[in-house]
């Protein structure tokens, strides 16, 4: 009696030239992982692939309002599996930069449970608006679904009458979600700097490569064989291009096609714009990381 052995082809479909000599792989969430409670078709079966040809996965996001294990049991529920440790978000860059400037803070967030979790971790307190505005050393703005006149108020007394630093997580305008955009942190941001008439000392979320910085160095990877997905050219674009690694913009977010078109007539026209907004490759879709 013969046993029949059937072979499979497991070859794994080729990267592009652009990255074929990538280490890690750092990965935008809204807009390029899912819209909302979607997933974007094939996301996360590239992400597989990508770990499978033993490419480090990570992700960097500028949404401060959920922990990291809410992200890893997010991902789960799109069949991506992941660790606490591959997530940076504003949150937790935010934390780990304020910690290294003050041990035990006295902290008020205009954000949610993302951001103020983070901070606890770290062994910082956080305050209420009912609190003594004197002995807040912080005051750190974030996205805040229920942001109101009240917030506003104390994190001004906060900045102005008492002595806190005025920190952000970043100050995206909008944030993506399935039925389109929503306001993003960059309100909360604008209206602190309004009344107070101080801008953050810093916004620690992209375009700012503090983040980026911060994985390079986590996970020991040079910048020229490391890549950032993004969907938006004015923070994961300009965050990779500013910590010098490989930029590819997937257009399954908030820039379309036309806003890059516009960008790069503005190049060759010699027109003044941050060619750090430009990225190393467009795709319409995280498939087109392959050779066809």
């Amino acid at each position: 009696m013969y046993k029949i052995i059937i072979l499979l082809n497991l070859a794994m479909r080729e990267l592009v030239d652009e990255l074929k000599n990538i280490e890690l792989a750092i990965f935008d969430l809204d807009g390029v992982i899912y819209r909302g409670d979607i997933l974007i078709s094939n996301s996360d079966k590239v992400i597989q692939e990508l770990k499978d040809i033993s490419i480090k996965v990570v992700y960097n996001s500028n949404n401060s309002t959920v922990t990291r294990q809410m992200y890893v049991d997010r991902l789960k529920g799109f069949n991506i599996n992941s660790e606490v440790s591959d997530f940076y978000t504003s949150a937790s860059i935010t934390s780990e930069e304020i910690t290294n400037q003050k041990q035990n803070a006295t902290i008020f967030v205009i954000g949610e449970i993302g951001l103020k979790e983070e901070l606890k971790a770290k062994g910082h307190t956080i305050v209420n608006p009912t609190s003594n505005y004197k002995n807040v050393d912080f005051v750190i703005v974030g996205l805040d679904r229920e942001f109101n006149y009240k917030k506003l108020a104390f994190a001004q007394n906060c900045i102005l009458q008492g002595k806190a630093q005025f920190y952000a997580t970043n100050s995206d305008s909008t944030l993506p979600a399935a039925s389109g955009l929503l306001p993003g942190a960059g309100v909360m941001v604008n209206a602190v700097e309004t009344c107070t008439n101080k801008k953050p000392l810093k916004i620690f979320g992209k375009p700012n490569p503090y983040g980026i910085q911060m994985i390079l160095n986590h996970t020991n990877v040079s910048p020229d064989k490391s890549v950032i997905f993004g969907d938006r050219l004015n923070t994961d674009i300009l965050a990779g291009n500013r910590a010098r690694i490989n930029t590819v913009l997937v257009l399954t977010g908030v820039t379309a096609e036309f806003d890059v078109k516009k960008i790069q007539e503005k190049a060759i026209r010699s027109q003044v714009i941050d060619k750090n907004l430009i990225p190393n490759l467009v795709i319409k879709s995280l498939l087109g990381i392959f050779k066809e």
